[in-house]
């Protein structure tokens, strides 16, 4: 067995080395409580004396928004249909490790109900990034004979933000800290007046006889540099009096009467409008989703196959915008 008579010379800091301290093998010890720290030859990880790895990370900004729900449709010969609630809305800051992957996917827009039927619209599809997980938009509901009440399909659907509701029926509920809910329809089953789905930042609009609710709002994001709207509420349609408008951020506007209602813009994650009544008419499709993330211009990105994407430099950072698909991504 060899030996060794010289000195080992250790490097020392008063806090815990980070891996930019240090050299790859080279030792430093932290001298406020004596723990000896390594650079390791493969990986570049931080190792304390007792094994225990600190991996390298960066802080990542993030946006996730979830696809939005569809509008409702209608009976023939009865009111509009309500509108679509928005995708779930997050955004923040997350410490992601180094040489580690993170799952991206892009949710799609929920289906507008189908024409020609009571139908309510569809939830949207998640949005993920890492264990962020943003939820799909409610469907709106749809408007039929009878009296609604707490039945289908007279109810909006929850989701990140729920789904007007028709008639008297029940609107969805949003996700908390992600969306609001949809409003409430006209609640004397014999008026029309459903309800527009619900925005990040606002409830949807309630209706009543001749007024046809309002997509509610969504929320303001500077994350790419330029400030961008996302995640509005479909508007409601109309049997008589205006159509509901959509919610800033892509809510789709509801149908006038014998109309169509406005699908959900792509990469919003806005609401669909909701058909407008009488005669046939379609109902608006959910916008789909996006994740954006922002980070140092020092690191780099790899992303792996299904995803598609753009990229951009703002200032001192990096950034990447997802627009559709599922994969891995991973920084260094």
């Amino acid at each position: 067995m060899a030996t060794f008579n010289g000195t080992i010379q250790l490097k020392n800091n008063t806090t815990n080395p980070v891996a930019g301290n240090l050299t790859t093998g080279e030792l430093a010890i932290n001298t406020k409580d004596g723990i000896i720290w390594a650079k390791d030859s493969i990986n570049g990880y931080m190792i304390n004396w007792n094994g225990t790895i600190n991996y390298p990370s960066i802080s990542v900004d993030y946006l996730v928004v979830a696809g939005g729900g569809g509008g409702g449709n209608h009976q023939t010969n009865d009111g509009g249909g309500a509108g679509g609630g928005a995708g779930g809305l997050l955004s923040g800051t997350l410490t992601a490790n180094l040489s580690t992957n993170l799952t991206v996917t892009i949710g799609a827009g929920g289906a507008g109900g189908a024409s020609g039927a009571a139908n309510q619209g569809a939830n949207g599809s998640n949005s993920t990034f890492s264990s962020i997980n943003a939820v799909g938009g409610g469907g709106g509901g749809a408007a039929a004979g009878g009296n609604g009440g707490n039945q289908n399909p007279f109810n909006g659907l929850s989701g990140g933000s729920g789904g007007g509701s028709s008639k008297n029926g029940v609107p969805g509920s949003g996700t908390s800290g992600q969306g609001n809910s949809g409003g409430q329809g006209s609640p004397n089953a014999s008026v029309y007046g459903p309800g527009g789905g619900g925005g990040s930042s606002q409830a949807g609009g309630a209706g009543s006889g001749t007024v046809n609710g309002v997509g509610g709002n969504g929320t303001s994001s500077n994350i790419t540099g330029t400030p961008t709207t996302y995640a509005g509420g479909g508007g409601a349609g109309s049997y008589s009096g205006t159509a509901g408008s959509g919610g800033t951020g892509g809510g789709g506007a509801g149908g006038a009467p014998n109309g169509n209602g406005t699908s959900g813009t792509a990469n919003t994650g806005g609401g669909g409008g909701g058909a407008g009544g009488i005669g046939v008419s379609n109902a608006g499709s959910g916008g789909s989703g996006i994740v954006i993330v922002r980070f140092p211009s020092t690191n780099n990105i790899t992303i792996g196959a299904g995803l598609t994407f753009s990229n951009s430099t703002v200032g001192a950072n990096k950034v990447v915008s997802f627009t559709a698909g599922t994969g891995n991504i991973s920084f260094s």
